[in-house]
């Protein structure tokens, strides 16, 4: 469980901190999403449930669909607008 909470807080740390470059971000997040379905397992294994690996599961394959859709919205936005990686912060 301590395993997970520190994975979720090298995601908050590497999300805030990496504010200009939205591939970084994107890995936080996915970092963060990992460590809540660590933590899903880890839970379920602890009260003996096949429910919460079913939902973990889930989790899973949401994040690749998340990341899979947010790196093609960004490799066609920057082929569409060629701007410095830099450039592309909020």
């Amino acid at each position: 469980m301590n395993l997970s909470l520190l994975l979720f807080l090298i995601g908050i740390i590497g999300f805030v901190l990496n504010r200009k470059n939205i591939i970084l971000m994107l890995i936080s997040i996915e970092i963060m999403l990992l460590a809540i379905t660590f933590l899903i397992l880890v839970s379920s294994l602890s009260f003996d449930d096949i429910l919460g690996q079913t939902y973990a599961i889930y989790v899973i394959a949401i994040a690749g669909a998340e990341s899979a859709i947010g790196l093609g919205i960004l490799v066609a936005f920057y082929r569409f607008t060629p701007l410095k990686s830099n450039r592309l912060s909020f």
